[in-house]
């Protein structure tokens, strides 16, 4: 089944409708980013704020103190660029309990273009005290990720993507918060991905076994806090490591990876992601082929690192 992690998020916001203390609140865009779907069972505790993402996150860090668990969400690159300051003041600094959910996200945004496809929203939220970021790879752990944001205590970024993703988790499937899940098992080289990524890595490794080499996968869902112990016994047990994301390699989950490594354990790392530059409009798919995102470019990348 391909299913996007947006619709995911809507549906389990539905689920969510008799916590009582839940609310929605969204920024004119409920259609795109699916909360519409708790209006349609919960009216009384759905708000638009219309295109006003300043005004959204300061009125849900005011929920939040009157004791509610507010899931504000928008674009990614309005909910974490143009709603920066309420993001950093009102909800990080107080340390109040708002789940931010960015939809959209990374350069699947497609035909919509560069001024619409979030790229530097991981880095933005990492900066942030107080913040965890949470990048799910499907649908099942999209919804697993959404209970456990309810059910958490503090700010939280969650990142959706626009485009359907194979499912490939099942429904006896745990999430927990900042433990990375190894998917696949692999002595050679480590691939850490996230989000949209994980399948790409996935595809990459099957075929690199298929030369000889044993590639473990790591779908590390949570960039902040980030499974530090995972990320040091993979460098030990493999040596060489390969980050894959869909956002710009700077300060996302590639830096993350590599501030661990070098601080605890210095192995080769390769960074794949969009490389410090803005996105374009175009097909989703030809987009990732352009700024290579694909499985055919982590494996030459993994075969130079296995050199």
């Amino acid at each position: 089944m391909n299913l996007a992690t947006r619709e995911a998020y809507g549906n389990t916001l539905a689920e969510l409708k008799d916590n009582e203390n839940v609310v929605v609140l969204e920024a004119d865009l409920g259609h795109a980013t699916k909360s519409l779907k708790f209006k349609e069972v919960c009216p009384q505790r759905f708000f638009n704020m219309g295109i006003a993402e300043a005004d959204m996150i300061g009125t849900a860090a005011g929920l939040a103190a009157c004791g509610k668990v507010p899931f504000a969400s928008t674009f990614s690159v309005f909910a974490t660029g143009r709603a920066f300051d309420q993001v950093r003041n009102s909800v990080c600094y107080p340390n109040l309990n708002v789940k931010i959910v960015g939809t959209h996200a990374g350069i699947t945004v497609g035909e919509d273009g560069g001024t619409h496809q979030a790229i530097e929203d991981i880095a933005l939220m990492r900066s942030l005290p107080n913040m965890s970021i949470v990048v799910p790879s499907d649908d099942v752990e999209a919804r697993a990720a959404v209970l456990a944001a309810a059910a958490y205590k503090g700010p939280m970024y969650l990142r959706m993507a626009r485009v359907a993703s194979p499912t490939y988790h099942n429904d006896s499937y745990v999430f927990t918060l900042g433990k990375g899940e190894i998917i696949r098992e692999g002595s050679d080289l480590t691939i850490i991905a996230c989000g949209l990524m994980v399948m790409k890595a996935m595809e990459a490794a099957e075929q690199l076994a298929k030369e000889g080499v044993s590639a473990r996968v790591i779908n590390m869902h949570t960039i902040k806090p980030l499974d530090h112990k995972l990320v040091i016994e993979s460098a030990k047990t493999t040596g060489k490591i390969i980050t894959v994301e869909e956002a710009n390699i700077l300060g996302g989950l590639g830096s993350a990876v590599c501030e661990t490594v070098s601080e605890y354990c210095p192995v080769p790392v390769k960074r794949i992601g969009v490389k410090d530059i803005f996105g374009k409009s175009g097909n989703p798919d030809k987009l990732l082929q352009e700024y290579g995102l694909t499985a055919e470019h982590i494996i030459e990348e993994a075969r130079k690192l296995c050199k």
